[in-house]
């Protein structure tokens, strides 16, 4: 004789999987980093093209920021940390944000 249960049927289990949530990477405007430091940063660490960098770059410095990409939270954090650390290595206040989708 099995075991009596009120869960359901394995076969009934809701399976579907959910999809990660989205985070946006967003670069702000200083008045001290370099334009060229920021399409460096651009294509080192969010691997953009040289015409796309410098497209989310003039975002930055004429609307006071530039969405730079959408990633899943632990990547939109490594990211951010990494623009961080870039900046400060070479001496610029450069901030970049993460907001939820």
């Amino acid at each position: 004789m099995g075991i009596r249960t009120k869960n359901k049927p394995a076969s009934k289990i809701d399976d579907r999987v959910k999809e990660p949530e989205q985070f946006k990477v967003i670069l702000l405007n200083d008045h001290y980093t370099t334009m060229e430091f920021v399409v460096e940063i651009l294509m080192a660490i969010f691997h953009k093209s040289i015409e796309e960098a410098s497209r989310i770059m003039l975002d930055v410095h004429k609307k006071g920021k530039g969405l730079v990409g959408v990633f899943t939270w632990d990547i939109a954090l490594t990211k951010t940390e990494q623009v961080h650390t870039a900046a400060k290595e070479n001496n610029f206040p450069l901030k970049c944000i993460v907001e939820k989708v």
